[in-house]
């Protein structure tokens, strides 16, 4: 029997006009209400008709990313195409876990709007960054990342996203003194990303303080589908662990590769991403090219899925 897996995207793959090709249907356009409804403001006029400089706004983009990923993952199960596991890249963990019933989706909208809000609050824009290094394997990295931190100042290892794609993140003279230091010992490219903070650094530690307050007031409850966490690279269902992991990964790295090596170890064959883009698809294929991948972002792609699993 094939084994799916649902992964959802993090910050980055929004998008103006996403979702929009969902909304001629009622319960795919109940998302955009409860969304403006939960948060007191147009987050759907944001989505569909921008401007781009605001949507990408860390505490827009959260939820907006999660409003589309939710929607998509209910036009799904409406079908009869459910996982067996979920997970999620970064914010996308939020997608996983509403996917999996540890979160209602209203109060997912509204923890993750803050937590865009923390994470903006806890490094002043243009301090902090990220960038991604090509060709370089995580142990040495990781040597190049402690010798700028000790020189410089904070950086470490943030997304091991893929085989040679490993992304860094802390202090914008932390970061820039690794990505020489890491082209110096070997690495192929250093690519700097163009994010609002140092996202998944020591950095993020002040904001964690205030998620875990946000979070303490939550009601989650245990997974009815397994969620492979960022932090563990391992299933997690019950709702007590979960909600910590979800604290510690604000500052700890995402653990993507082996989050999907675990997910094949455990006889998953078919990949589906959830939301815009196609970045996690990519990725998978990079990790192992014998696995289906099916990138799910509009109303084609999702009837082309659901047409393939229904076979």
């Amino acid at each position: 029997m094939t084994k799916i897996a649902f992964i959802y995207p993090g910050q980055g793959s929004q998008t103006v006009g996403m979702g929009e090709t969902f909304l001629s249907d009622e319960r795919s356009r109940n998302f955009f209400d409860e969304a403006d409804k939960a948060l007191g403001m147009k987050l759907s006029t944001l989505m569909l008709e921008g401007p781009s400089e605001e949507l990408t706004l860390t505490y827009n983009a959260q939820p907006a990313l999660l409003t589309v990923s939710a929607m998509i993952t209910e036009r799904l199960a409406r079908e009869g195409i459910v996982p067996s596991y979920t997970a999620g890249h970064s914010l996308g963990e939020y997608s996983a876990l509403v996917a999996s019933g540890v979160m209602k989706f209203e109060n997912a909208v509204e923890i993750v709007h803050k937590r865009g809000l923390f994470m903006n609050e806890a490094v002043p824009a243009g301090e902090g960054t990220m960038a991604a290094i090509l060709g370089m394997d995580a142990k040495e990295l990781e040597e190049v990342t402690n010798q700028a931190t000790d020189s410089v100042g904070v950086v470490q290892l943030a997304n091991l996203n893929s085989p040679g794609q490993i992304v860094i993140s802390g202090t914008k003279a932390g970061v820039e003194e690794a990505c020489r230091l890491a082209k110096e010992n070997g690495a192929k490219r250093a690519i700097p990303l163009d994010v609002s903070g140092p996202f998944h650094s020591e950095l993020m530690r002040p904001a964690s303080q205030d998620l875990s307050e946000v979070l303490s007031k939550a009601f989650l409850m245990n997974a009815n589908v397994p969620v492979v966490a960022n932090v563990t690279g391992e299933t997690e269902t019950n709702a007590a662990q979960i909600q910590d992991l979800l604290v510690r990964q604000l500052y700890s790295p995402v653990l993507w590769e082996q989050s999907v090596r675990k997910m094949i170890e455990l006889g998953v064959t078919v990949f589906v991403e959830i939301g815009p883009g196609k970045v996690l698809s990519g990725l998978v294929k990079k990790i192992d090219r014998s696995v289906t991948v099916f990138p799910v972002n509009d109303v084609e792609s999702c009837e082309k899925v659901i047409e393939e699993l229904k076979k």
